[in-house]
C-alpha cells in the first residue's frame, strides 16, 4: 500500500473522525517544526507525513479510494479495469486515463485551519500564503488546548464567584432551608445588559461540614462573549456557645469543682434539637477524663441516621487554699 497513513496517525483502520482529531492535534503539536528547533528536519518531514495522513483519512472521499487502492491510487494510478463500483464515482474521466486528482495542501496551511486561524498564537503570513506560528509555541500555549479539544473561538467562561454561608450548629444539625437575594446583570437578545433580582433557594442537609460547596451554574453578570460564572456558597460554621464540632462528634467541656469531681456529678445538656439530656457520672473524674455518649453527636451526611458521638470533657476547679481543718479532714478520709 506505501505509506500507511493509519500507522503515521498511530490509529486503527475503523478511526472514528474524533479518533482522528485527536490524534492529529497531539502529533502536529508535537512535531511541529517551529517545536523541534533542534531536529527541524525530521520534525518537517514528520510534519508533513502528519499532515497528510490526516488529510486523507478525514476526508471521506479520499479515504474510501485510499482503503481500496492505497497511495498510488490517491496519486494517480490507474485503478484496475475490473475495480467495480466501490469508489468508482470518486474518479474523474477526461480525456487521458482516469485518474484521481489528490494533491496534497501545504502542512501549516491544515495546522492552520485545524486551530481555528493563526490569531491565536500571535503569527503573520509568510511568502505563499501559508500562515507562520514561528517563535509562537511555548508550554503555555500548548497547556490550553487540552489533549481532549481545540482551542476553542467561542466565548470563555468567567471564573466562579464564592460566597461564604454561615450556619448555626443547631441548623448543620438539623439541616434547614436558606433564601438567598442575588442581584446579576442579564443580556437581551441584542446584548444590552439589564439588572435583575433573584431569590435563590439553598437546601442546607444534616451533618453538612464547614468547607462543602453548593453551586448555581452561570448565576454571574452575563456580557458579550463571555460565559456567565457560576455563583459557589461555601458553608461556614457559625461558633456555638455550648458545643464545638470535631468531624463528625461534638464535644462540650463542664466545668466541676473537686468535690464533685471525686463525688460523682450529673452533666445536664440541652441537645442541638431541643432535647434535655442528663448524664451521670459515677465514677472519679480526673483531669484528662472523657465520657462518651454515643449516636448524640452530629448526623452523618451520607446517612443522617447515623451520627457520631458526644464527648463531655471536664475542667476541674481546684481549690486556692484549704484551711488546716480540711486538710486534716482530707487526710483522714482519703489516707491510706
Amino acid at each position: 500500500m506505501g505509506v500507511d497513513y493509519y500507522k503515521i496517525l498511530q490509529v486503527d483502520k475503523n478511526a472514528t473522525d474524533d479518533d482522528l482529531k485527536k490524534a492529529y492535534r497531539k502529533l502536529a503539536m508535537k512535531w511541529h517544526p517551529d517545536k523541534n528547533p533542534n531536529n527541524k528536519k525530521d520534525a518537517e518531514s514528520k510534519f508533513k507525513q502528519i499532515s497528510e495522513a490526516y488529510e486523507v483519512l478525514s476526508d471521506p472521499q479520499k479515504r474510501a479510494i485510499y482503503d481500496q487502492y492505497g497511495e498510488e491510487g490517491l496519486k494517480g494510478q490507474v485503478p484496475p479495469p475490473d475495480a467495480g463500483s466501490g469508489g468508482a464515482s470518486f474518479f474523474q474521466t477526461g480525456n487521458g486515463p482516469t485518474t484521481f486528482r489528490f494533491n496534497p495542501r501545504n502542512a501549516d496551511d491544515i495546522f492552520a485551519e485545524f486551530f481555528g486561524s493563526s490569531s491565536p498564537f500571535g503569527g503573520g503570513m509568510r511568502g505563499g500564503g501559508t500562515r507562520s506560528f514561528g517563535g509562537i509555541f511555548g508550554d503555555d500555549m500548548f497547556s490550553s488546548f487540552g489533549e481532549g479539544r481545540p482551542m476553542s473561538q467561542g466565548p470563555r467562561k468567567a471564573p466562579p464567584i464564592e460566597r461564604t454561608l454561615p450556619c448555626t450548629l443547631e441548623e448543620l444539625y438539623k439541616g434547614t432551608t436558606k433564601k438567598m437575594k442575588i442581584s446579576r446583570e442579564i443580556a437581551d437578545a441584542s446584548g444590552k445588559t439589564l439588572p435583575v433580582e433573584e431569590i435563590l433557594t439553598i437546601e442546607i442537609k444534616p451533618g453538612w461540614k464547614k468547607g462543602t460547596k453548593i453551586t448555581f451554574q452561570e448565576k454571574g453578570n452575563e456580557q458579550p462573549n463571555v460565559i456567565a460564572a457560576d455563583l459557589v456558597f461555601v458553608i461556614d460554621e457559625k461558633p456555638h456557645r455550648v458545643f464545638t464540632r470535631d468531624g463528625n462528634d461534638l464535644v462540650v467541656t463542664q466545668k466541676i469543682s473537686l468535690a464533685e469531681a471525686l463525688t460523682g456529678y450529673t452533666v445536664h445538656l440541652t441537645t442541638l434539637d431541643g432535647r434535655a439530656l442528663s448524664i451521670p457520672i459515677n465514677t472519679v473524674i480526673h483531669p484528662t477524663y472523657e465520657e462518651v455518649v454515643p449516636r448524640e453527636g452530629m448526623p452523618i451526611p451520607k446517612d443522617p441516621s447515623k451520627k457520631g458521638n458526644l464527648r463531655i470533657k471536664f475542667d476541674i476547679k481546684f481549690p486556692a487554699r484549704l484551711t488546716s481543718d480540711q486538710k486534716a479532714g482530707l487526710k483522714k478520709l482519703l489516707g491510706p
